[in-house]
Parts: structure tokens; sequence; C-alpha cells
């Protein structure tokens, strides 16, 4: 999981503890290799698993911001699929794989703002109300005034903006919500330990692929194959470096060139600047979002979020990584039978990455129960209603 999403749960993981590599699902199993065998880190591109990639364009009254979505299928209900923090739309891509498959859906996943690849004139408001409404702009900009029918699924982050969007009524189509592994007294009671937490891991690394070996082997995502997509999200190349080799690779203004003082010795600034440029040559990779900076939306996110949730009049879906999850009042509302909820246990937080076939499975049935949508190839609901 992500800096902040293991945070927001910190909790939970001295019960379960990392299990690199195990995913758990169909997908996941297909990457554990045999003794000795190495496992392969490279990057994987997002077009292995979504059929198209598009930038939105937002008009707001500082001008336009871009939102990057990645789409797939071509019929029946939109699955609008919103991450977690610090992650991107790259997460849900072995989920799509697995969705398109089992049922006649279209899946469009959203880079939320200051995350992925979506450039917004002001990537640090990060509130709440801010992302909600960007949700509904995006979803207008798209389809205008008619939109199809249309699922809010979020992660973590990406879960409690999605209630706030359906509370909001920003989606006019909206036929269905859920969220995935977020509860706000668990969320409420991780803040605390949020920031040492993000002290704690890595600021660069020295590749992609030494990226996505520190994800799996931290138990960041516990899924390999989901691993290789999803981090190519997540980080970026610190700015200045075009290419690792090489000092030339840093352009103008990493380093300024500063007059000796009159004893000739050099500046500490100087120094400073140097020093940065090395630890850039040798790990010029970075995280794409300052997590630490965004602590002033934390509470916004996911204070109040339970009855937020279980006030939505529409059917509601919660999927969580261990019971042990659940705060008053969702257990209240479940207990009577105010949404359908379903624990995948084994899973990491990103429960959709590490088992992307179960909850594939999970939101199928769901999707199918409530004749949202039309079964494929034979697919039959697994779950038992709960």
């Amino acid at each position: 999981m992500s800096a902040l999403e293991k945070s927001m749960h910190l909790g939970r993981l001295p019960s379960r503890p990392p299990v690199p590599g195990s995913g758990g699902s169909q997908s996941g199993a297909k990457m554990r290799m045999g003794p000795g065998r190495k496992r392969d880190f490279s990057p994987v591109s997002w077009s292995q698993y979504f059929e198209s990639m598009e930038d939105v364009e937002v008009e707001n009254e500082t001008g336009k911001d871009t939102f990057r979505v990645y789409k797939s299928g071509s019929e029946g209900p939109v699955l609008l699929l919103l991450h977690g923090g610090g992650h991107s739309a790259l997460s849900w891509a072995v989920f799509t794989a697995a969705i398109i498959s089992r049922v006649q859906c279209r899946i469009v996943a959203l880079d939320l703002r200051g995350h992925g690849e979506t450039k917004v004139k002001n990537s640090e408001d990060l509130s709440a109300e801010t992302m909600a409404k960007d949700v509904g702009n995006v979803v207008e900009a798209m389809y205008g005034d008619l939109p199809p029918p249309i699922m809010l699924i979020g992660h973590s982050m990406g879960g409690a903006i999605a209630v706030h969007t359906a509370s909001s009524n920003l989606v006019p189509s909206l036929l269905g919500l859920c969220m995935i592994d977020v509860v706000e007294g668990t969320a409420m009671d991780a803040l605390n330990s949020m920031q040492n937490f993000l002290r704690g891991r890595p600021k660069t690394f020295k590749s992609l692929e030494n990226a996505i070996e520190w994800s799996v082997k931290s138990g960041q995502i516990r899924n390999l194959e989901s691993a290789r997509v999803s981090m190519v999200g997540q980080v970026k190349q610190c700015e200045g470096i075009t290419s690792p080799e090489g000092s030339k690779s840093i352009v103008e203004g990493i380093i300024e060139e500063e007059e000796e003082d009159e004893e000739g010795s050099e500046s500490v600034n100087k120094r400073k600047k140097e020093d940065d440029m090395e630890t850039k040559k040798d790990h010029p990779y970075t995280w794409r979002i300052e997590l630490a900076k965004t602590e002033k939306y934390w509470d916004g996110w996911f204070r109040g979020l339970s009855n937020l949730f279980l006030s939505c009049p529409i059917p509601k879906l919660l999927l969580l990584a261990g019971v042990d999850r659940l705060d008053k009042d969702l257990t209240i509302g479940q207990m009577q039978g105010k949404f359908q909820m379903q624990v995948l246990p084994q899973c990491g937080h990103a429960v959709h990455e590490d088992a992307p076939d179960k909850v594939a499975e999970a939101v199928a049935t769901f999707l199918i129960r409530h004749r949202f949508a039309e079964p494929i190839g034979g697919f039959q609901c697994v779950f038992p209603g709960c």
C-alpha cells in the first residue's frame, strides 16, 4: 500500500504482516516463480490492460484542467474508478481486465488531481469538495447532459471521494456506489501516525524496476503483476533528469554557477546543489506527489464518511480486507441491511491490486444481482448475499 494508504490502517497491520508477492488471485498466481528463478520487476504499459487513454479537458475560472483517464469496454454501465492517495488510475489495470471479462460494462479509470498524469492549475488543492467536483466535471465533459448509468468505485481516499461525489449529487446518472477498504473510524485513528510512516519510506529510487521491487517486497502491493503497471503511475523522474547517465542530463537550474568569494572557497549553496545533483543522478526517480504536504486535507476526506455512505440512496457495496475494519456506524448499518459487504481476507490494503479477480467477482456479482449489467461468458455469481 502507499504511504498514505498504509498509514490509514496501521492498527491492522501487525496482525497481518505483508507477504511479498502473494497476490492471492489468479492474476497474482501467474507471476509467482519457482525456486531459484528471478522475478521480473520491469514496468508494463497501460495498453496491456486498457483499450484506450484520453486526456479530458475541463474548463474552469482559471483556464483549462486536463484529467487523464484510461478506458475499456463499449457497452453497459460505466464503472468510474477512483484510486487511493499516492496511487493512480493504473492501480485499476489488472482489475479492469478481470471485470471486463465477467460482465458487460465500460471502464473509466481517472487520475485524480495531483496524481498520475492529470494536470491542473492548483494541484495542491486536494480537498474532498474540490476532488468531488472534479469527478462531476469529468463526467460532464465526457458525456454532456445525458451521461450513461454510472457506478462509482473508489479505493481508500478514492472511496471517500466517491462518497462525497455521490452525496453531493454530482453524477446525475449514478446507479451504485462501492468503497474498497476505507472506514471512517480506522482511518481517523491512524491520522496521527501517518507522518511517521511517510518519513520512513524511501524518497528516491534508482530505477522503475527498483521502485516496483520495493513496492512488492515492502508489501505495498502484494501482486507483482499489478505492481509492474501500477508503480509507473506512482513515481516520476526527478525534475531536471532526462536519463540516468551522466551529469549532462541535469538541465539548467539544478546547479547554478556562483562566483567564489574573496577567499576562493565554494559557496554553501553550490555545494548543496551539487549534493542534490549527485543524489538525483544516482536515484533519478521519486514520488509523483508529496503526500506529507496534503495533511490539512486528511481529516476532511474521512470525517463523517460512514454516515455519508449510509445516507446515499442507491445500492451500496463495501469491500474490506478484514472485518475488524468496521466502525460502529457501519456495523449497525450492515446489520440493518443498508449495504452489501464482502470481506476478502489475505489481502493488503490495496485489495483491488492484491486480489483483482476476487474484487472483480464481487463487483460483477453486485452488478448482476441489481440487474445493472449482463454477465459475459457464462459468469456465475459466486458470493452469497450479505
